[in-house]
């Protein structure tokens, strides 16, 4: 059976939201962007080139939560994108929570650099890497995925990693 919650992570650029998407439609269930529920005040802050402390990433965290609550308590199962670059951050979106898998997306810097320049208009910038990767603390147990594979090869490699264990 399905997880009720993927958590698809990863530094900014690592194709989060692509993969996260390919994933739930490929599953058939909900999906979430946790960039959808920053506060237009950390928008701006990181358009800026300022990035985001603990503070401002808290209510951000919290709002997200109550989300992938609020659709398990409905009864569904939901892929949430989200960066969770910190244990403590990945606590807060799943406190609560059964039946939970994290799905790492590992790219190297130059590879993260690369899409970020390429993605004008994100509020992301690529000059906020650096603090990213500072801030990144690995995930033990998670799903390793290199996310530089094709999309569709990667989501059967999830599918098939989900099912086993399942």
């Amino acid at each position: 059976m399905t997880p009720l919650v993927i958590l698809v992570m990863g530094a900014s650029g690592s194709g989060k939201t692509t993969i996260g998407r390919a994933l739930a439609s490929a599953l058939d269930i909900e999906f979430l962007d946790a960039d959808d529920f920053h506060s237009a005040a950390n928008v701006a802050r990181m358009r800026g080139g300022t990035p985001l402390d603990d503070d401002a990433r808290r209510p951000w965290l919290k709002r997200v939560h109550d989300a992938v609550v609020r659709k398990v308590s409905a009864g569904e199962r939901v892929v949430v994108a989200c960066s969770a670059l910190k244990q403590a951050y990945r606590e807060i979106l799943l406190a609560g929570l059964a039946n939970t898998v994290a799905v790492y997306l590992r790219a190297d810097r130059a590879t993260l650099e690369r899409r970020l320049r390429s993605r004008p208009g994100h509020f992301m910038p690529a000059s906020l890497l650096d603090d990213q990767l500072a801030t990144l603390e690995e995930p033990e147990g998670a799903i390793l995925c290199d996310p530089t594979w094709e999309v569709g090869a990667l989501v059967a490699r999830l599918e098939a990693e989900l099912t086993n264990r399942a």
